[in-house]
Formats: structure tokens, C-alpha cells, sequence
């Protein structure tokens, strides 16, 4: 087939590399040959010929071996995942083992499940993975490591899939595996892999002795896969085009059904990632059912969406997670994972990195999190120099500058009337009331264009300066074991991904200034809602943190904080407040 004929064109050209590292060497044996034999005369240029291709043989017969010892030796990429046993989950293993019956291929030697929205088969046979994670490879009945690759699952898929869709989903997947036990195909698939390692090995730290050698290999490996890549390409497809082929003979037409739910799967889960967890995430919580919140948020998506319409009535059906024994043990897992992957953070849950449940959310992660972003513009506004008033008696004097944030007597104390005075001091009719007040930033934002312009870039300042903290906190949780601490808990990594530095995938570039001052705008109008106008802090499945004024999400802030920060016009602001019956001049509890 196809697939196999580039294949043989792979190894062909490893043939091929392997010919000139010994093309020397066969150079000097017949020079060295002539030479003894004195088949070549008595001219001394034989002698020093023999001596000098001698040498040239042995010079590339060690750097040969250096590179095949590099490529062997390198660890593979490794895709992080959560292994799943066969004892957690027999009805999955049984309802896979049943697809490879039905299309007569090798079964996968294991499942794994990894927080993303598609599904892969993964070699996972190199010996330095077991070495790595102190775990054995899976293993045929003769105790030998099974040649079958292992089965990777997109998470997402089981909670939000039927049993029967998931099944139609995963037979091309299965499939797939016929063509992987093929010798030459399964070989040439190993030659691609060490190259990709020892491609990369170079990349780490090495003393200088080492860095010399390692960057030659390099070299010499991105040079073969540069002349293997468009035959491992064509391969590579041949071998999903067989597969595919193959599977039309396993629930074909609700294999068309099954491909809209990876659709709309991949649209919730996105969303899910990037306005709900992501939040938690900077807050240092990890939601630790994503999985599960992946449900909400697709069935609220059905609802909203008209394209989406008929969706939701799946839900009446058998979901795939019930072929898991514990449905929440491997979403809790999975959950983690996604936090490491896309945020970075702790391997283990901690004091500054803990589990958060979706009742919790709100209370947790929406209103603590406007509270800390409130205290942080009000620290911004307290080191900014005091703007004077417009009917100011004199243009040089100034009130003196209240620090709201950082002083805690002048901080209301949980649980206390939002309107307390501090005892002995009487304030002025029409004064400002003391503490941390919503009037207060307005009032500085509106007065001219380059307040805005300072506080947004000191708030960038500082939650970069806080970025940075948190990142190299990561970095040393993870340089005291937490590659450790991942195999104990069974999550595999790939080949220094955990050392390598997290997140691997980051969900989101960074804001900008002006969104930052928008979000810590509306963080303070939040907090002043909730605390004077009755409003609530709430979750939305698609758009994240929430404000409930009366039960009802409130959803029309933006554009009035938009025309504060932009254009300075607070009015907009103001009337917003009016209607939802917020006090600006009350204090607020700052985080």
C-alpha cells in the first residue's frame, strides 16, 4: 500500500545515512588491504593515504556512533496524560476491545485520557519511557512489552458523547492500530521519533564538554528529518487514510452524527478553558470538575445557539463516562492536568493551589476575584500624585492622599455596616465618606485623559511584576520534584516537558493596559453592587464570572466602563449604577 511504500522510502534514506558513515571505513579496509598485499606498488603515497583515510574512518566511524547512540537513547515526546487501568474502567477497555474484534486489528495495549478534544494512538514503547516514570510498559501475556500503542482519549469526549458516539468516534482511531504493527511502517515510525528526540536534546542545559558534541548530533538529526519529511508526511497519511477506510464498516453513519459533537465539544471546551478556569487558575484555585462543567457549558451553548438546537436532548441518553468506575476521580485528575498544561502551577493541590468546585465558584473565585483586582487599582490610585479639584481655593494645595487599600483600619471590617464611621470622628455634610469608594474612581478617571493612561500602565506594571512572582514559584515547585510528584500520581509527561517550563500552552496572549484597567473598572462596580445594591456574584457556563442583579445576569456593563476608560465620559457609568440602585459613594470590602 501507499502507506508502506513511503515507509521503505524512510529507511531507505536511514539506509542511506548509515552507508556514509561507513563509506570511509570501507575505503580504508581496501586501501589497508592494497597496501599489505603490495597490490599497489612501492610509491609511498599509498602509505600516507592509508594512514590519512585510516583516520578519517575511525574520526567518522565515532561520530557516527555518537549520533546512533544519541538517537537511541533519546526519550521520545511523550504526550502528558492520565493512564487509565483496566480495573477503573473494564466496560471502556471491553467496548474497545470489541471495536478492534469487529475490524480485525491488534487492540490498543492500554487508555489514556489527556484534557483536549481529540483522540490519538501514541508509542509508548521506548524503554526510557518506563525508566522515566518508574512505571512498566504495558505488557502481552509472556511478560514482554507489547508492541501496540496505547490509546490517548480526549476527556471532553466522555463526559459530553453518548457511549454509541463515542464508539463511532474512536473506530477510525482503532483502526489505526493494523497498520501501526506493520515491520516497516512500525520501524520507520521509530526512526522519525529518535530523530525528533535527539532533534531536541541539544535544547537542554549541558556543561560545556557536552554542548559541542549534542549540538552536532542535533544537526545531523534535523538534516535527516529534513530529507524524511515529506515521505513521513505522505506516510503518516496513508496510514489514517487506510484506517478510515478500514472503520466505514463500524457505525459509519453515526460516525457523521459523532463528528458535529467534536464541533461543538471543542467550542464549549474552549470557552470553558478560557473564561471560567482561567480565572480560577490566576487565582490560584484549579477547578476540579472541567469535565463535568464541560456538560453545562455545551448544553447552555445548545440553548443560546439556534445551530444547536436538538442537542441537548442527547443528554437523556448513556454517557460515555459511565464506562469509568469513577467518573470523578479521573476528572479531578484530568482537571489538574489542564490547569499544569494550560496555566502552569504546582503539581500537587497546596494552600496557594487548590481544588475549587462549581458551587464554590462564585463565592470563591468571581468575588474574590473582584475584590483583589478593587484593592489593586485602589493601591494604583493611592500612589498616584492627589489630582486637585476643579474649584480648588488654591492651585497649589491638596488633600492628602488617603491609602485606602493598603490601611487597615480605614478598610471596613467584614461582616460590619457597609456605612460604619470609626468612633469620635464625625463626618462633614457632603464629605466623602472614608475607605475604598466606586465615587472615588470615578471621579479620578473623568478628571482628565492621562489618569487613565497612568493607571492603566501601572496596573500592567504590577500584574506583571505579580505574573512574574507567580511563574517563579512554579518554577521552583517544580524543580523540587513535581516531576515526581506527576508520576506518583500517574500522570505521564512527555520527554522534559515537566522540566521544560510551564504552561505549555497558554490560552491567552496578555492584556493590554486598557483591558486590564476595563477588567479592574468593572471589578469595582462589581464589588459595589454587591455590596450596596444587593447583587450577587454568579457564573455564567459560556462567558465566566457574572453579576446577578435580582437573580438575573446583568450582561450590559461593559460598553458604560468601556466609555470611562476610553473617553473618559463616566457618565454612561453613572446612569448604569442609577438604574441597578448602586451607592458610589458607600464604601466597599476590599480582598
Amino acid at each position: 500500500m501507499a502507506a508502506r511504500a513511503r515507509a521503505l522510502a524512510v529507511l531507505r534514506i536511514r539506509g542511506a545515512a548509515l552507508g556514509v558513515a561507513l563509506l570511509p571505513a570501507a575505503v580504508a579496509v581496501v586501501l589497508l588491504f592494497g597496501c599489505a598485499t603490495g597490490r599497489f606498488g612501492a610509491a609511498p603515497g599509498w602509505g600516507v593515504a592509508c594512514w590519512t583515510i585510516g583516520a578519517l574512518a575511525v574520526l567518522v566511524l565515532l561520530l557516527g556512533a555518537l549520533v546512533a547512540v544519541v538517537v537511541a537513547r533519546a526519550r521520545p515526546a511523550l504526550s502528558p496524560s492520565v493512564p487509565v487501568a483496566e480495573k477503573s474502567a473494564p466496560d471502556l477497555y471491553r467496548l474497545v476491545r470489541d471495536l478492534a474484534d469487529r475490524l480485525d486489528v491488534p487492540v490498543p495495549s492500554a487508555i489514556a485520557l489527556t484534557p483536549d478534544c481529540d483522540s490519538w494512538l501514541e508509542d509508548r514503547t521506548h524503554p526510557a519511557h518506563a525508566a522515566l516514570h518508574r512505571t512498566p510498559h504495558p505488557a502481552d501475556g509472556a511478560g514482554r512489552p507489547s508492541g501496540a500503542p496505547v490509546l490517548v482519549i480526549g476527556s471532553p469526549f466522555l463526559w459530553w458523547m453518548r457511549v454509541a458516539e463515542l464508539r463511532a468516534l474512536l473506530a477510525p482511531v482503532v483502526a489505526g492500530t493494523g497498520p501501526s504493527a506493520h515491520p516497516d511502517i512500525a520501524a520507520a515510525r521509530r526512526f522519525i521519533r529518535g530523530l525528533d528526540a535527539a532533534a531536541a536534546v541539544p535544547a537542554r542545559p549541558r556543561g560545556p564538554l557536552r554542548a559541542l558534541p549534542l549540538r552536532f548530533t542535533g544537526r545531523i538529526a534535523r538534516l535527516l528529518l529534513r530529507a524524511c519529511r515529506d515521505h513521513a508526511t505522505l506516510m503518516e497519511r496513508g496510514v489514517a487514510a487506510a484506517a478510515s477506510e478500514r472503520a466505514r464498516t463500524v457505525d459509519y453513519g453515526l460516525r457523521i452524527v459523532a463528528q458535529e459533537q467534536v464541533g461543538l465539544a471543542y467550542a464549549g471546551w474552549d470557552r470553558l478553558l478560557t473564561r471560567v478556569a482561567l480565572p480560577a487558575w490566576r487565582m490560584g484555585r484549579w477547578p476540579s470538575r472541567l469535565d463535568a462543567g464541560v456538560v453545562s457549558a455545551l448544553t447552555e451553548l445548545s440553548r443560546r445557539d439556534r445551530l444547536a438546537e436538538g442537542f441537548a436532548s442527547r443528554l437523556g441518553e448513556r454517557p460515555a463516562c459511565d464506562l469509568l468506575e469513577e467518573p470523578g476521580t479521573f476528572d479531578r485528575a484530568a482537571s489538574l492536568l489542564a490547569a499544569r498544561l494550560f496555566h502552569g502551577g504546582p503539581a500537587e493541590a497546596g494552600p496557594d493551589w487548590s481544588p475549587v468546585g462549581w458551587h464554590q465558584y462564585p463565592q470563591e473565585v468571581v468575588d474574590r476575584k473582584w475584590r483583589l483586582e478593587a484593592a489593586r487599582l485602589h493601591r494604583v490610585l493611592d500612589d498616584l500624585p492627589v489630582a486637585p479639584p476643579p474649584d480648588a481655593p488654591a492651585p497649589g494645595a491638596a488633600a492628602p492622599s488617603l491609602s485606602y487599600a493598603r490601611t487597615a483600619a480605614r478598610t471596613p471590617v467584614v461582616g460590619a455596616p457597609l456605612d460604619a464611621r470609626p468612633a469620635g470622628r464625625a463626618s462633614a455634610p457632603g464629605a466623602t465618606p472614608p475607605g475604598p469608594t466606586l465615587a472615588r474612581v470615578l471621579d479620578r478617571l473623568a478628571h482628565d485623559d492621562r489618569t487613565g493612561d497612568l493607571v492603566a500602565a501601572r496596573l500592567g506594571a504590577e500584574v506583571e511584576r505579580e505574573e512574574r512572582a507567580e511563574r517563579a514559584a512554579a518554577a521552583r515547585s517544580t524543580g523540587r520534584g513535581g516531576s515526581v510528584s506527576d508520576a506518583a500520581a500517574g500522570v505521564a509527561w512527555g520527554d522534559g516537558l515537566a522540566e521544560g517550563g510551564l504552561p505549555l500552552f497558554p490560552l491567552r496572549p496578555p492584556r493590554t493596559a486598557r483591558e486590564l484597567l476595563a477588567d479592574h473598572v468593572t471589578a469595582m462596580v462589581c464589588c459595589a453592587a454587591v455590596d450596596t445594591a444587593g447583587a450577587a456574584p454568579g457564573l455564567d457556563w459560556l462567558d465566566g464570572p457574572a453579576l446577578l442583579v435580582d437573580g438575573a445576569r446583568r450582561s450590559d456593563l461593559g460598553s458604560p466602563v468601556l466609555s470611562l476608560v476610553d473617553d473618559g465620559d463616566a457618565e454612561p457609568l453613572r446612569g448604569w449604577l442609577t438604574t441597578v440602585g448602586v451607592r458610589p459613594e458607600k464604601p466597599v470590602r476590599l480582598g
